[in-house]
C-alpha cells in the first residue's frame, strides 16, 4: 500500500523545471515585487523516507514584478544526506546531513532553508542551495524552523532543541545576521518544541507533552504523547533570561499565531491548540499510510493570557473551526496584532480577535497552503495593520494556482497559475526586492 505522504496532495513532483510569463487572472498590485517561497517535502523519485515530515526538502518560488508573473522554478535543498534522522546531539547525526524541509526565510541579505532538526542552509535567490550555516561555527544546535524576528530591531531570535541535555537552546542573531546570545532554557526533557513566540520584552515557550522516545528512532518521528509530562507555558525576560513558568491544561501545539504584551504587562498568546484525543489521533495518521486530510477536529484557535506578576494564567477557545498555520502581519510583532490569519481544508480564514468575529474566503476544491501576509507601503502601527495581501498556494490532485487575496476583506485580487501541481508543503516566505 502506498504510504499517504507519496500520493494524492502529497505526492512529490519528479523533477526541477523552470517556466517564463505564468498567466495571471485578474490584476497583480504592482507594490508586490519580489518572491514567494514556500518549502515542503519532496523525496526524489525511488526514495521512501517513511514519514512525511522527513522527505527531502523542495522550495517552489515564484516571482512578482510590476505586475507581473515573470517566472516559477521548483529546486530541491541539498542537504548532504536524505535519511531525516532526528538531532542526536554531539555523539549523533550530522547536523548539517537533515533535510531542510520546513521554511523558507530571509534575513541579513541571506535565504535560509529550515528544519528544526538541523542547521539552516543557505540559498541564492535563483533557489541554488549554497551550503549548510553555522554562524561561524558557533552554533552547535538544531534551530528551529519558526524563528522570529523582532521588526524594531531587525534581530532574529531561535532555538535549538534534542534528545541529549541541553534538551532546549536559545539563539539571537543581530539585524547584521551576527551571533550575539547563546542560552541555556532549563526543562526536565526532551520534547518536541516546533514553535515559540516573541513579544516586546519576552520570549515564550512551549514545554508540551510530545516526548522523545529512543525506543521509537528509525520508526519514523521518534516523538510520542505522555500523559505525565505536565504541559506549560513559559515567559522568558529577553534582558534577564529568566523564566516564569505556568502551567495549562495538557495540550500540544505546533504553530503560534501571535504573542504580545497587554496593558497591564499580561503576556496574550493566541495559538492552534491540540487537545490530548485530537492530537494522538492526528499523530499516528500524519506519515504512515493513512492520510492525514481524513482527520478532522480538535486543533482549534486559542488563547491564553499569562500573569507575570500574579502567576495566574487563563484561557479560552477563540473558535471552533478545525485550523492551522495561522500568520500575522509580522511587522506589528511584540504589538497587539488584532488581525490573525489561518487556513482550514478549503478555505482562508480572518480571525479579528478585537471584535471576536471571523471571515473566509472558500476555495472550493482547491486546498489553500498557509497564507502569508504582505503589508502594503506605509502600513504603521495603530492603523491599518490589515493593509495588505495575502498570498498561498491552493492546489488540487492535478494543478495549483497562487492565490493573492486582499487582506482586508480576502477578496481575491488576483491569482497565477502555475505550471504544475505543487504538493501540499509547510511553510513560505516573501522576499520583497531591496
Amino acid at each position: 500500500m502506498t504510504a499517504s505522504y507519496l500520493s494524492g496532495r502529497l505526492a512529490p513532483v519528479p523533477d526541477e523545471i523552470d517556466a517564463l510569463d505564468l498567466p495571471v487572472e485578474g490584476t497583480l498590485p504592482p507594490e508586490l515585487t519580489g518572491r514567494y517561497f514556500r518549502n515542503g517535502p519532496n523525496p526524489r523519485p525511488g526514495e521512501e523516507p517513511g514519514h512525511w515530515f522527513v522527505g527531502h526538502g523542495m522550495i517552489h518560488g515564484i516571482r512578482l514584478r510590476e505586475g507581473r508573473a515573470e517566472w516559477y522554478r521548483n529546486r530541491w535543498v541539498r542537504t548532504t544526506r536524505l535519511d531525516g534522522a532526528p538531532y542526536l546531539g554531539d555523539k549523533g547525526v550530522d547536523l548539517a546531513a537533515v533535510p531542510a524541509n520546513t521554511h523558507v526565510i530571509s534575513h541579513a541579505d541571506k535565504i535560509f532553508a529550515l528544519v528544526e532538526n538541523g542547521l539552516p542552509y543557505e540559498m541564492t535567490p535563483e533557489l541554488d542551495t549554497v551550503g549548510p550555516c553555522d554562524f561561524g561555527g558557533r552554533v552547535a544546535t538544531a534551530m528551529t524552523a519558526h524563528p522570529k524576528e523582532d521588526p524594531v530591531t531587525g534581530e532574529l531570535h531561535f532555538f535549538g532543541y534534542g534528545w541529549a541535555p541541553p534538551y532546549l537552546t536559545y539563539h539571537r542573531l543581530s539585524a547584521a545576521g551576527e551571533l550575539v546570545e547563546t542560552r541555556e532554557v532549563e526543562v526536565p526533557a526532551p520534547t518536541m518544541a516546533h514553535d515559540f513566540a516573541i513579544t516586546a520584552n519576552h520570549v515564550v515557550w512551549l514545554d508540551l507533552p510530545v516526548v522523545f522516545d529512543v525506543n521509537l528512532v528509525g520508526r519514523g518521528m521518534p516523538y510520542r504523547w505522555d500523559d505525565l509530562y505536565g504541559a506549560r507555558l513559559g515567559v522568558m525576560s529577553r534582558r534577564t533570561g529568566k523564566v516564569r513558568w505556568f502551567e495549562i491544561d495538557p495540550c500540544y501545539v505546533f504553530h503560534v499565531g501571535n504573542a504580545s504584551e497587554d496593558e497591564q504587562g499580561r503576556i496574550v498568546v493566541d495559538a492552534v491548540r491540540y487537545a490530548p484525543g485530537a492530537f494522538q489521533a492526528f499523530w499516528p495518521t500524519i506519515g504512515g499510510t493513512a492520510s492525514p486530510a481524513a482527520h478532522t477536529g480538535g486543533a482549534a484557535l486559542h488563547r491564553w493570557v499569562l500573569d507575570p506578576a500574579t502567576g495566574v494564567s487563563k484561557d479560552e477557545a477563540l473558535d471552533d473551526r478545525d485550523v492551522e498555520f495561522p500568520t500575522v502581519n509580522e511587522t506589528l510583532t511584540g504589538l497587539r496584532s488584532r488581525y490573525l490569519y489561518a487556513v482550514t481544508k478549503d478555505a482562508i480564514v480572518k480571525y479579528d480577535t478585537g471584535a471576536g468575529t471571523s471571515l473566509a474566503h472558500e476555495t472550493g476544491d482547491r486546498t489553500p497552503g498557509e497564507a502569508v501576509f504582505v503589508p502594503a507601503a506605509g502600513t504603521v502601527s495603530g492603523g491599518g495593520e490589515d493593509a495588505g495581501w495575502l498570498l498561498s498556494i491552493a492546489g488540487t490532485d492535478d494543478g495549483a494556482e497562487l492565490l493573492v487575496l486582499d487582506a482586508s476583506d480576502l477578496t481575491q485580487v488576483a491569482s497565477v497559475r502555475l505550471p504544475r501541481r505543487v504538493p501540499a508543503g509547510f511553510h513560505g516566505s516573501w522576499i520583497p526586492d531591496a
